[in-house]
């Protein structure tokens, strides 16, 4: 299995708490810098644009 390609979040400020996502086609990846266990919540793309969109509601 290749290596995920993370990215940082663009609402990320200079701090040492940032999360990143790595997506494929089948999964998306999410896991916070600070977090010294490096945990990893996977989930199904679908299923995390339901939670940005809900997000992205809820900001307004």
């Amino acid at each position: 299995m290749p290596a995920h390609v993370w990215q940082k979040s663009s609402h990320c400020a200079q701090g040492e708490s940032c999360l990143h996502v790595a997506a494929t086609a089948e999964t998306v990846h999410l896991t916070e810098s600070s977090d010294l266990t490096r945990a990893i919540l996977s989930t199904h793309p679908d299923t995390f644009a339901t939670f940005l969109r809900a997000l992205k509601k809820n900001h307004n």
